[in-house]
């Protein structure tokens, strides 16, 4: 691992409703988007579905649960927040330094 590199813990909303894609391919999509802002993934683990505790859209009242470990650089929550923010498969992402 590269010096300039920080440890980051991504939680990750997916929402696969009325699409064909499967959990596991939204994530091996996140996985690459995470590697363009140049980062590298350490872990995956997926937590399930889960129901939403405060329901902002009565349309989704719950979804799945994903945590990617990765390092990269210190840009790398703001890009991938960029890069994900017009992707409908995600429904929401909260990063956190590890």
């Amino acid at each position: 691992m590269n010096p300039t590199h920080r440890k980051y813990r991504a939680t990750f909303i997916l929402d696969n409703r009325g699409k064909e894609e499967s959990i596991d391919q939204i994530v091996d999509g996140v996985k690459q988007v995470i590697a363009e802002v140049q980062g590298e993934v350490s872990a995956v683990e997926n937590l399930g579905r889960r129901d939403f505790i405060r329901v902002t859209d009565k349309k989704i009242t719950a979804a799945s649960y994903v945590h990617i470990d990765f390092a990269g650089p210190a840009t790398a929550p703001a890009g991938l927040h960029e890069k994900l923010r017009l992707n409908p498969s995600v429904y929401r992402t909260f990063v956190c330094s590890a």
